[in-house]
């Protein structure tokens, strides 16, 4: 008896806490095919999992309301970092990084897995 409320007890615990998940964690594809992974606890880091810059952090991010997040992007490539945002909808991620205080920007959207 003991056991299965253990059981059920633990189960409940495990969907409340991917329940509580911000929609913006979890695994990404992204534009150029490669695995992002995003988590955390009000800063979400981003890190590649896959591709050449494979474990590189690239971004940290925090909710700013709406589906909306604001922080600063690296372009792994060049390590050069812009002041950044994204935007979740549905299942799509679009990703910004701009500088001369948002007159130059780049875009792309990822997708999650």
């Amino acid at each position: 008896m003991f056991r299965k409320v253990s059981l059920a007890f633990a189960a409940t615990l495990i969907m409340a806490s991917a329940a509580l998940a911000d929609p913006i964690e979890g695994n990404w594809k992204t534009q150029a095919g490669d695995t992002a992974a995003i988590g955390g606890s009000g800063t979400f880091s981003i890190t590649l999992k896959t591709g050449k810059y494979a474990g590189k952090t690239i971004g940290s991010l925090k909710a700013t309301g709406d589906n909306k997040y604001a922080g600063n992007i690296t372009d792994p490539s060049n390590d050069k970092t812009y002041s950044g945002k994204a935007t979740l909808s549905g299942t799509s991620l679009k990703m910004s990084g701009c500088v001369l205080g948002g007159l130059i920007c780049k875009s792309q959207t990822w997708h999650k897995l």
